[in-house]
């Protein structure tokens, strides 16, 4: 059912700007193995089992975000997603977790077709372990340098993600990043990109630069597969883009990655958290790498108390800039038909 009451149309549509998206997409679509080349952004507690297979049913490519979860809970995870759909999807690894070995064991044990890597260089042998399970490896890539680095460790696939998402996020809008890494390696790696995109015009554009696809989180957050609280939903239909701010850092020792969310009172409890850890590591209570997981765990905490119980004034609300264009709750399908369709227009319209 669609937001009004209708049942969402998710026939394929014909005609020269789905050609155009379709060839556009090829290089997306053959490496995912589903029918557009969209891939559900890893958001923790939302990308779950039932969001994960509604994006693949409905013909994009849903991803797990681990986060923090330990090898027991991914196994769980993939297994129950499995049982859930027949169609390809993929898991999200964080690079920094102190498990990562562990996770990349529990992805091939179920035969997990492709990994996602995020949070900068992943450690020692990750990479070729990964590959050698058989799963193709797709990594997030913030700077050119970046990107040069992972082709030659021989990843498959690219994300470019800007400053413009929700959680996580670097120093970078989207659009200039296209244009610093596109124009260099999208003829020789697949490149999806990330951050800030909400209708189908962008994805047009972003494909005509030379991605092979996209990236979205947020406009997926209040489908109605999302197990998201309804409070949480609420918070991100009433949004403006406006409302999407970046946390602040307040002690440059702390290796903080900005985190974009909607503004509440975790704003300033984050605050309050950076220097109670500060003042750990000025007292040598703490080392820099364990200051940096506090930091970690406090974010899942924070996080889960807004998407599961609904706190969203003391949890954290995590949003991208594109909260704005979240306009109702409706059906996976029929947020990717509407995207596909807008693309598919603007592409149309330019001949």
């Amino acid at each position: 059912m669609s937001g009004d009451g209708l049942i969402a149309d998710t026939r394929p549509i014909t005609g020269e700007g789905h050609e155009r998206l379709k060839a556009l997409m090829n290089r997306g679509t053959e490496l995912l193995g589903c029918e557009y080349a969209i891939l559900g952004g890893a958001m923790s507690w939302v990308s779950e089992r039932n969001l994960v297979a509604a994006i693949s049913d409905a013909g994009g490519f849903g991803v797990i975000a681990c986060g923090a979860m330990g090898p027991e809970l991914l196994d769980t995870e993939i297994a129950e997603t499995k049982l859930r759909t027949d169609k390809p999807f993929g898991v999200n690894l964080i690079t920094m977790h102190p498990q990562l070995s562990e996770l990349i064991d529990v992805c091939a044990k179920h035969e997990v077709g492709h990994v996602v890597l995020a949070g900068g260089l992943p450690p020692g042998r990750a990479i070729d372990r990964i590959k050698e399970s058989g799963a193709k490896l797709i990594a997030f890539a913030p700077a050119l340098s970046l990107a040069k680095k992972l082709m030659r460790s021989n990843v498959d696939a690219l994300v470019i993600e800007g400053m413009e998402a929700g959680g996580h996020i670097g120093p970078v809008s989207t659009s200039v990043l296209a244009q610093e890494i596109l124009p260099h390696v999208s003829k020789d790696i697949p490149v999806f990109i990330a951050g800030g995109i909400g209708r189908g015009e962008a994805i047009a554009a972003y494909l005509e630069m030379g991605a092979v696809g996209v990236q979205l989180g947020t406009r997926f957050v209040c489908a109605y597969e999302s197990i998201a609280h309804a409070n949480f939903k609420k918070a991100f239909i009433r949004a403006s883009a406006r409302d999407a701010i970046l946390s602040v850092q307040i002690d440059a020792r702390l290796p903080v990655i900005p985190v974009r969310a909607l503004k509440n009172n975790e704003t300033e409890r984050f605050a309050a958290k950076q220097r109670e850890v500060a003042d750990l590591l000025d007292k040598g209570g703490l080392e820099m790498a364990e200051a940096q997981l506090q930091i970690e765990h406090y974010w899942a905490g924070a996080l889960r108390r807004a998407v599961i119980d609904g706190d969203i004034e003391s949890g954290s609300v995590m949003a991208g800039q594109s909260v704005g264009m979240v306009k109702r709750e409706e059906p996976v399908a029929a947020i990717i038909q509407e995207l596909v369709e807008e693309a598919a227009a603007a592409l149309g319209s330019r001949g």
